[in-house]
């Protein structure tokens, strides 16, 4: 039996932590997480879904604010463990620790790497339009997502896919591809293969700047957008002078329009739809305006007054 640290936060690197905790091949000596974080419009001090899944095994867990130089880094060093595993951790592993282990220290990572290195790859490949992502265990270097990439699986992205539907597909996908790998690195049966520099193609924590919606876009990328930022951090519009949030929209493949972008070219007791860039047309089916609950987009016109050829988004010329 190996042991393992895992390292991890997020709900993406829970089925990896408990298909270890469950195996009888390994075992999970601590479990290191991000610090508890106040969450919601009360601030409550909530513990990361990977640091409840430990205490639910009644693991040890570690979460410091700076994970080098720590004390918590030396108590990892001390246990001297086979392994060490990380997933959506957050934190850059000193080369310190990660020399510590006797065996690896890998990292899976939810993108076909070299593209899409750092925190948001899975928004990066849906707000791409990309048709397929997947998962890249690498081994961990002191470099964002640089090792050598040690398994590699994809998974194919669908029109009706977006970053939450993701989030679940590649937690699993990792999950999977990570005990397929696990006996073959332990045994020595891995040809690593480094990375093309030539291809790194970076993916940064989203900005706020990144979750507003240019309706001179067109309709398909505005629906790339819309599912990219899905279920959070949402992307918005300002509609009717009011900012709101899109949730579920339509490009209407085969509807072309001469009317500028952001104005009304179909209204229905069901149906708004809009001109976006290049002549395309977008359904507007689900919003939220600032401050309101989410609305089908039959309520909302039921509470607004509109026409073919108004104005409904005020664009940035």
């Amino acid at each position: 039996m190996k042991s393992v640290v895992f390292m991890g936060t997020p709900e993406f690197a829970v089925p990896s932590l408990e298909s270890l905790i469950k195996s009888d091949d390994y075992d999970v000596i601590a479990v290191v997480t991000q610090p508890d974080k106040p969450v919601g419009r009360k601030h409550i001090l909530t513990a990361s879904p990977v640091k409840q899944t430990a205490l639910k095994y009644n693991l040890p867990v570690l979460q410091p604010d700076k994970i080098s130089n720590s004390s918590e880094m030396q108590q990892i060093i001390d246990m001297q463990p086979d392994l060490i595993i990380t997933a959506a951790f957050g934190q850059f592993l000193p080369d310190k620790l990660l020399q510590a282990v006797k065996i690896a220290a890998i990292n899976i990572h939810a993108s076909l790497l070299p593209k899409y290195r750092g925190g948001a790859p899975i928004h990066y490949a849906v707000m791409n339009g990309d048709d397929k992502t997947g998962i890249s265990i690498i081994y961990m270097v002191h470099k964002m997502d640089a090792g050598k990439i040690v398994a590699q699986k994809s998974i194919s992205i669908t029109p009706e896919d977006d970053t939450g539907t993701m989030f679940e597909k590649l937690s699993i996908l990792g999950k999977d591809l990570l005990l397929e790998t696990l006996p073959n690195l332990i045994n020595g049966n891995i040809t690593p293969v480094e990375q093309d520099e030539s291809q790194v193609i970076f993916s940064p924590n989203i900005t706020r700047e990144q979750e507003k919606i240019n309706f001179n876009k067109t309709a398909q990328e505005i629906d790339y957008q819309v599912r990219g930022l899905r279920p959070f951090p949402g992307a918005y519009a300002v509609l009717n002078h009011q900012k709101t949030k899109l949730w579920d929209v339509q490009p209407l493949l085969d509807v072309s329009t001469d009317q500028k972008p952001g104005f009304i070219v179909n209204l229905t007791k069901h149906t708004l739809d809009v001109a976006a860039g290049k002549g395309t047309v977008l359904r507007i089916n689900q919003l939220q305006p600032s401050g309101k609950s989410k609305l089908r987009i039959t309520d909302y016109i039921n509470g607004n007054k509109f026409s073919i050829g108004d104005k409904l988004v005020d664009i940035d010329e």
